[in-house]
């Protein structure tokens, strides 16, 4: 039964790592460990890369799972979710942006969930694969970086402009199922379609 909801695969060994670091990143963030900020930049940069390469191997080994499909999004939305609580408890990021990028999110996952219940995939853009590259690279210069340099601060703002206007692209496909964007569930052959 365990094997049955869990296949071993590596994709999946991976997902469930990054699930596992999520509270590695928040103690090595919120505790007073020496060289916290390193280990915490560390273990961010190792976790989002591991979002990267599960996907590929899913794809290139054929080894897409029910369960990878369900937990590989939800392990990149707690790692982020993470993140930024983190550094917002910590005074090292605004809380606002926490909020619109956190409340993109769950909006986003309802929307999909709903969808999901109709038999219906909205297939990845290009706006979803690229906020998540910005957030992470905002994030990680949040972590890495001390002070806020007006670079730093750019990037965030950045982020949390295309979180938005992904959140808002993502809707407007979602308001079209006949359309090319939105099509049945079996035209998800990928991991990287969840993706968003």
């Amino acid at each position: 039964m365990v094997v049955e909801m869990l296949p071993l695969n590596l994709p999946n060994v991976l997902t469930v790592l990054r699930i596992m670091l999520v509270p590695v990143l928040v103690v090595a963030l919120l505790g007073n460990t020496p060289s916290g900020d390193v280990l915490a930049a560390v273990v961010f940069a190792l976790a989002s890369l591991t979002d990267f390469v599960d996907g590929y191997l899913a794809r290139a080994r054929g080894s897409i799972t029910t369960f990878g499909k369900l937990m590989d999004p939800l392990a990149d939305k707690l790692l982020i979710v993470g993140a930024l609580l983190a550094l917002v408890s910590l005074h090292r990021l605004e809380g606002w942006v926490a909020m619109v990028i956190i409340a993109r999110e769950l909006a986003v996952t309802m929307l999909r969930a709903n969808a999901g219940q109709a038999g219906v995939v909205i297939a990845a853009s290009m706006f979803g694969k690229v906020k998540t590259c910005v957030q992470i690279a905002a994030i990680l210069a949040v972590i890495a970086v001390h002070g806020s340099p007006l670079w730093v601060s750019l990037l965030v703002y950045l982020a949390v402009a295309i979180t938005v206007l992904s959140g808002l692209d993502y809707f407007r496909r979602a308001t079209r199922p006949a359309s090319s964007d939105a099509t049945p569930a079996a035209r998800s052959r990928s991991r990287g379609a969840t993706r968003t």
